[in-house]
């Protein structure tokens, strides 16, 4: 009997046959996202599970960008609108919008709303200035504007953790 391959192991092995492709030998450990039009890196260790945007319940007396709750596989995550977080606009809610599920390491069941995922980026030979905030700005090949999205440092933000109104 074949053995059967849950999604995580499937899309881990595909990001581990992915990245053993790369020419330079190292790993890609960074994937594109885009949020409220801004163009973002998330590093890989951060993030669990990509998925399209699962139905959401709505928790009322909630912060506007709380989105509501969401059930992967009978877990149950907190859906937070990074473009409404960072007051920014909202996410559309449309066929591209896809939901970033924060690593286990961090022991909270977070799900991050991005209006698309742009795919893994290598930003390891691009150039690098102080953009916003004095946060490090990425420019590629193309010298297009990308940040870096601290997963760590935002599940540590109180905000954050506090949604309701």
């Amino acid at each position: 009997m074949s053995k059967r391959l849950n999604l995580r192991e499937f899309q881990q092995g595909l990001i581990d046959r992915i990245q053993s492709t790369d020419m330079s030998g190292a790993r890609v450990s960074t994937l594109g996202v885009q949020i409220a039009g801004q163009n973002w890196l998330v590093e890989m260790g951060d993030i669990a599970e990509v998925l399209p945007l699962p139905p959401l319940t709505p928790v009322p007396f909630t912060k506007p960008w709380f989105r509501g709750v969401a059930n992967v596989r009978g877990n149950l995550y907190s859906v937070i609108d990074m473009a409404a977080y960072e007051h920014s606009g909202a996410a559309s809610g449309d066929t591209n919008n896809r939901v970033l599920l924060v690593a286990g390491r961090y022991a909270v069941n977070a799900a991050l709303l991005v209006d698309c995922v742009l795919g893994l980026r290598d930003a390891r030979s691009w150039r690098q200035s102080e953009g916003i905030d004095k946060q490090t700005e990425y420019h590629d090949e193309f010298d297009t504007s990308w940040r870096k999205l601290d997963v760590h440092g935002l599940v540590e933000q109180a905000e954050f953790m506090q949604i309701g109104n």
